[in-house]
């Protein structure tokens, strides 16, 4: 009987913890293990965790001192034991059925994803998000030529890179670590789920099974500025690079050519929509840098979205003009937005 364990970061989530770790325990497959990562949590976490391993012998807790997201499900998979690893954040949750409907569709093939749905769960609203690969099993020259050619550079992820809501063999975590880069802490989860994605031998898409539930706070977020985007951005998308080419993966540098062009329009609004001084200029800086002027010329996505579109027009004509325009239309979209 395959055992699965279930890795938890947990940082200041005291509010949604026990709704989170009930939704694993109480699954309605028995096999399970439940890590639990205090990642130095500063509120009553610890003790929440403690008290959760008091109470199931199926739950481990390890705590250590804070070292980002990364750090704390790295440190997890170390001390797990299962066949299979999941995972969940704290904040999170999951229908009961979920590990016993993913496991239906396994095999014993050693190296393979098993990858789910999910439902965004908002303030006021949740609608179901599913990722658009067609649901089936894709192996052998259907992973080359359906998969692996494409997992990166289009507007929406055939398979979504979040390492949560899928089901992975063991092996593929393990082998994959050493690519992790905890410097990286936007878009940090591509550093595993690529390469596991890519050394996989059998992927499984299924239909609907939207069982991973993510709590989206827009007013946690709050467009928060972050002024080492742009940085963060250029280590991710070197790191990407190095993995797709590794890895073999058809269309590598035109992959990796039109996903950087899709992660600087991340940079793009976090300028514009920035109350900081100096917006534009900063902008104008990185529109002109050797990188940005590259892409200019390079491979670039088929874009669908009315906002990726302006966002296109900005990259390819950075005057003064587009960017204030690109500023408010922002503003505008995001009053609307409220």
């Amino acid at each position: 009987m395959k055992k699965v364990s279930i890795i938890v970061p947990v940082y200041r989530t005291q509010q949604w913890l026990e709704r989170c770790v009930l939704s694993i325990l109480e699954q309605t497959y028995q096999n399970i293990e439940l890590v639990l990562v205090d990642d130095g949590s500063p509120d009553e976490c610890p003790a929440l965790c403690d008290a959760w391993a008091q109470k199931d012998e199926r739950v481990r807790v390890l705590h250590k001192k804070n070292g980002g997201l990364m750090a704390a499900w790295m440190d997890g998979v170390k001390i797990s034991t299962g066949d299979y690893l999941c995972f969940v954040d704290s904040d999170d949750w999951i229908d009961t059925c979920m590990v016993e409907n993913m496991l239906q569709n396994a095999s014993d093939c050693g190296k393979e994803v098993i990858c789910g749905n999910y439902v965004q769960e908002e303030e006021t609203r949740s609608f179901p998000v599913i990722q658009p690969l067609a649901p089936g099993i894709y192996e052998g020259s259907a992973l080359k030529e359906q998969v692996f050619g494409r997992l990166l550079g289009e507007e929406r992820r055939p398979i979504t890179l979040s390492r949560c809501m899928k089901l992975f063999s063991r092996a593929l975590i393990e082998e994959n670590m050493h690519y992790c880069d905890p410097t990286i802490v936007m878009g940090e989860d591509v550093n595993i789920t690529l390469p596991a994605l890519l050394s996989a031998e059998r992927i499984v898409v299924l239909p609907q099974a939207c069982y991973y539930h993510y709590l989206f706070l827009q007013s946690s977020m709050a467009h928060r500025y972050n002024a080492k985007l742009y940085d963060n951005i250029l280590r991710l998308n070197e790191l990407i690079g190095k993995i797709l080419i590794e890895k073999s993966a058809p269309d590598a540098e035109g992959q990796a050519e039109r996903e950087f062009v899709l992660l600087f329009f991340l940079v793009m609004k976090n300028e514009v929509r920035s109350r900081q001084k100096g917006w534009r200029k900063r902008l104008q800086s990185m529109l002109w840098s050797e990188k940005v002027r590259a892409a200019r010329r390079g491979r670039q996505p088929k874009l669908a979205a009315k906002e990726n579109r302006i966002l296109m027009a900005v990259l390819k004509h950075p005057n003064r003009l587009f960017m204030w325009g690109l500023r408010l239309l922002f503003a505008v979209y995001d009053f609307k937005r409220g």
